[in-house]
Parts: C-alpha cells; structure tokens; sequence
C-alpha cells in the first residue's frame, strides 16, 4: 500500500503508485473534500479500476470525527466507482507534535465503524493487546507502527510487532516510520502480511524510483519469510561437505 501525500507533484505521485505496483492507495478524506494543496485533482489522477482505494480518516483527533470523516470516504469511494469499498484506514490522532495513535479513541471509533458495516484498518502503536481487542471487535487488520509517522526511523518496535504477528487472526499491515527498502524487507520476512508506505518514497530525491525500490523489497521480504530463514547459529558452519577431502 502507498500514500499520496508529500509528493513534489501529482505526476510523480502518479508515475510512484505505478512503479510501487501497489494494490492499495490511501487517500485522506479531508485533503480531498478540502482540495488542500497538493490533492487537488487527486481522486480524478489515478485509474481506480485498476487500483483499490483506502480512505484514511487522518486529521482526525476523537473518535466522534473519525466516524463522520469515514463515512464521507465510503461516499467517495462509491463516486469513483467502487460500489463495494466500505474500506477506511482509521486514524485517531490528537497528538501534533508525535503524531501517536490514541488507543481509546481508536477502539471507540473502531467499534462503531464495524456496527457500520465498515471494513476498518486500524493505525496503532504496536501494542499486542490493543491489536487483539481490535481484532476481537471486528476489524479486518491491524496496523502498527514501525516508528513515528514519517520518521524514518525504520521498525524500533520490533519485539512488540513480532508478538503482535504471531497472535493476530488478522493480516497485520506495518503502517509508518519505513525509511529504506532494507526496513521494508525486514517487516515483511518478520512475518508482516504487508505494508504501507508514503514519506519514504514521496521525499525520496527520487521518487519514482524509491516507489520501485520499496515494491521489490516488499516482495523480496515476503518471498524470504515464506522461504525460511536459516537458524542463527554462534559457530560457523561448512557449507561444504567434509567427505572427499584431499589428504596428504
């Protein structure tokens, strides 16, 4: 999954989502209704026949917003088209400086949202305890952070999301703080189903080729995690056979 913010233009922004081959874009619902700058033209600048969307409630500070901003992104998303989407990305973010999930208000809105028939896709910190009353609630993943939002900072929560990987019933998309495509190799052969990326390929001095970078690590991350990692082992290990040796 990719993001459309922060993009120098909304031509790189187009030509990034391409080259990602992402399957998912989260649009914020408010940018759009808004036409903040940068997203103007942006629900008419992608083919979404092709590309399925996830409206984010971003912006959002108490749970009360999150549902009425999620509701209008299920309007959006029917008016391009997508009759079934009744996907949202729900944020719950009363921290400016942090820009830290608010666990509470997430789990409120989330259970209303799911009463609604939403599909909901919560951002939170990697805590596995919350995951798992979000899960019990109704939602279709969970997503933890790896670090702050557009951070760069890569996965500094590792021990947390592992737990949280093994335990959930749910696919676990690791959401924020992604900054190389090593660190996105590394969510996924730690078992992450997928991830979503934004900063890390729009303020990359390439864009368009950070968005190929992070899609073939992506896929490199998976293949490796299904493949199986050798065990770590405090001695070396000959990687060749020992009979057959040459003796004086």
């Amino acid at each position: 999954m990719t993001g459309t913010g922060k993009y120098p233009s909304l031509g790189v922004m187009q030509e990034s989502v391409v080259a990602s081959g992402c399957e998912i874009v989260t649009v914020a619902v408010r940018r759009v209704q808004t036409k903040a700058p940068g997203h103007e033209g942006l629900a008419e600048a992608l083919d979404w026949t092709k590309i399925w969307m996830l409206p984010n409630t971003a912006g959002c500070k108490t749970a009360e917003e999150a549902v009425r901003v999620a509701r209008l992104g299920r309007e959006m998303a029917k008016l391009l088209g997508q009759e079934d989407n009744n996907f949202v990305k729900l944020e719950v973010i009363p921290d400016a400086k942090y820009l830290l999930p608010d666990p509470i208000g997430t789990l409120a809105a989330a259970e209303q949202l799911v009463k609604e028939g939403f599909a909901v896709l919560p951002y939170i910190n990697a805590d596995p305890l919350l995951a798992k009353r979000l899960e019990e609630v109704g939602c279709a993943t969970v997503m933890p952070l790896g670090s702050p939002i557009g951070s760069g900072q890569g996965i500094k929560n590792a021990a947390n999301i592992a737990i949280i990987i093994e335990t959930a019933q749910v696919p676990v998309v690791v959401d924020a703080g992604i900054g190389a495509p090593s660190e996105a190799a590394l969510a996924m052969e730690m078992g992450a189903d997928a991830l979503l990326i934004n900063s890390a390929i729009a303020l990359a001095k390439n864009p368009v080729g950070m968005a190929k970078a992070m899609g073939l690590a992506t896929e490199a991350g998976r293949l490796a995690y299904l493949a199986g990692r050798i065990p770590i082992k405090q001695y070396a290990s000959a990687s060749s056979p020992l009979t057959g040796s040459v003796t004086a």
